[in-house]
């Protein structure tokens, strides 16, 4: 069967989605990359007033899993700021690590979803966070875009994508259900279909 070469930005039931969401593989490679996602970069992860509301809720049930240099800097700062861009991100330690990164082992955890699989808190993390690689974008106009973001820390994922060959789409469904709801996750899976990919 031929794969076809789908047009770079498709229009997805109102949201602009990169193709390459559709046509890159992509599936995380935890016991090789340990978290890295969370400990690297310039600034925090992209959260919303609401989602800056609910970590303030389950702020008191993760404040022992953060360590001593990330509790102060909630202290000053409160668990997001506005980054140089003036989008709103979670705060972070030494200029990288998000503030709700925690330890075990090598590995690096998000105190946040940690607490929310084990049943002790009713959020799990940033949307951003979930839907990582893909990037959400609001224009001015209030449409919405979708790109896959290429990280050079995330090589081993795009390698275990290839090899197990998971469309970033499809790796991504519970957290793409979790933002657009099912049905639009169906309409992006009938594009795929009706485009032959």
């Amino acid at each position: 069967m031929v794969k076809n070469t789908p047009p770079p930005i498709l229009d997805v039931a109102g949201v602009l989605v990169s193709s390459d969401i559709l046509t890159e593989r992509f599936c995380c490679d935890y016991e090789k990359c340990k978290g890295i996602c969370c400990v690297e970069g310039d600034a925090g992860a992209p959260v919303t007033m609401d989602e800056v509301a609910s970590i303030e809720d389950s702020l008191d049930t993760v404040w022992p899993e953060l360590s001593a240099s990330a509790q102060s800097v909630i202290d000053r700062q409160g668990v997001a700021y506005a980054d140089r861009d003036g989008e709103l991100v979670t705060s972070i330690v030494r200029g990288k690590d998000c503030v709700f990164t925690c330890y075990d082992g090598d590995n690096c955890l998000c105190a946040l979803e940690r607490a929310y699989r084990q049943g002790r808190s009713k959020f799990c993390k940033p949307i951003s966070c979930a839907l990582y690689p893909i990037r959400e974008k609001t224009f001015s106009n209030g449409l919405v875009g979708l790109n896959y973001n290429r990280w050079d820390v995330c090589r081993d994922a795009r390698e275990k994508g290839k090899a197990l060959d998971i469309p970033v789409y499809q790796f991504l469904k519970e957290p793409l259900i979790r933002r657009f709801g099912e049905a639009w996750y169906q309409e992006l899976c009938e594009v795929v279909r009706l485009l032959n990919l």
